[in-house]
């Protein structure tokens, strides 16, 4: 399932928004809007953005930490890949 990455949250559709923005920010490192290595927009920029509940973005950012396309830095952010080596 393709998304769009400009997609917005639909509060009364059926997939829940926590995929839905899961889904958004795949798309969005898809499309080149963070590069490899680098940070994806913070926690409150997302919350902001998406009119989302920080756990609501929190459990988006955890679902893509477990297919393994972002990782997390406590403190510091979220990153596009897989941590290095010597992390």
């Amino acid at each position: 399932m393709a998304t769009n990455p400009d997609a917005e949250i639909d509060h009364e559709g059926p997939v829940t928004p926590y995929r839905q923005l899961a889904e958004i920010l795949k798309a969005r490192i898809d499309r080149g809007d963070w590069a490899e290595g680098r940070p994806i927009a913070s926690e409150n920029s997302l919350v902001q953005q998406y009119g989302l509940a920080r756990t609501t973005v929190r459990r988006a950012i955890a679902a893509l930490v477990e297919e393994r396309i972002v990782w997390t830095v406590q403190g510091r952010g979220t990153y596009v890949g897989q941590p290095p080596a010597d992390s």
